[in-house]
């Protein structure tokens, strides 16, 4: 395993889990079978995350633009949301799960089993595993900007708001608040599998100034080992937030 430095591991890591479905037709499967073999990597990396002493996981499992993929593959993925949401990956690891994504298109038993499990695992408090299910940026903020701009048009009704004042009222902080993911820090690493060099539409407000690692492991192969990699990257790089190396340097000082 490559070595840690344990006093560096990123609080919140962020992942899109690509390749299921090549992993898959290259095994001569149906893609099913390779989302199947996907939940056992989220098993595997869940475990590793809370050992290593992450605090937060978010996984890209189900994105807006992926209802129109063909019917038999929704609906197996959505089977596999309610028969991988058991008590074992989350009780025996004390990790707390929630949901960001845009939930009213989801089947209402899949809707259910969600919300049986965040009420369950709501008290678990070594890790939270947020999961991105019928999820898009450009969704999330078309939704933040129309709750904004609701709430801009009330205060303005009421005489509390003026065209003046309207710099005032939309912030980073404002836009932030209105976000599905308001209730957790931005992502220190996003790591994508599967061999693509993009982000997909996932949490683009969120990951400003994430580190980003991409790798070619298919989903189902990435283990604790591709894991370690992946934040043995991450420990090499300087983070400066718009500073420069000296002023970062300085500080840490």
């Amino acid at each position: 395993m490559t070595e840690l430095d344990k006093n560096n591991i990123p609080e919140h890591i962020a992942i899109i889990m690509d390749g299921n479905g090549r992993w898959a037709t290259e095994r001569g499967k149906p893609r099913s079978y390779g989302h199947q073999a996907g939940v056992e990597a989220v098993r595997r990396i869940t475990s590793e995350c809370t050992r290593l002493g992450v605090k937060w996981l978010t996984l890209y499992t189900f994105s807006t633009e992926n209802w129109s993929r063909p019917a038999d593959e929704v609906s197996a993925l959505m089977g596999l949301v309610l028969s991988s949401l058991e008590d074992e990956i989350f009780m025996k690891h004390n990790v707390r799960f929630r949901v960001i994504g845009d939930v009213g298109r989801l089947p209402q038993d899949v809707w259910q089993k969600l919300q049986m499990t965040m009420e369950h695992t709501a008290r678990n408090n070594a890790m939270t595993m947020v999961v991105a299910l019928s999820y898009s940026s450009r969704w999330e903020i078309t939704k933040a900007l129309r709750e904004i701009v609701g709430e801009a048009l009330g205060q303005a009704g009421e005489g509390r708001l003026s065209a003046a004042g309207i710099d005032d009222f939309v912030t980073e902080e404002c836009i932030g608040r209105h976000l599905d993911t308001c209730f957790m820090p931005d992502p220190d690493l996003l790591i994508r599998t599967g061999g693509e060099l993009r982000i997909s539409n996932y949490l683009l407000w969120q990951i400003a100034y994430s580190e980003l690692y991409f790798c070619d492991t298919y989903w189902p192969d990435f283990g604790e080992e591709e894991l370690h990699e992946a934040i043995a990257d991450y420990q090499c790089r300087q983070r400066r937030f718009g500073k420069t190396e000296e002023q970062v340097e300085n500080e840490q000082k």
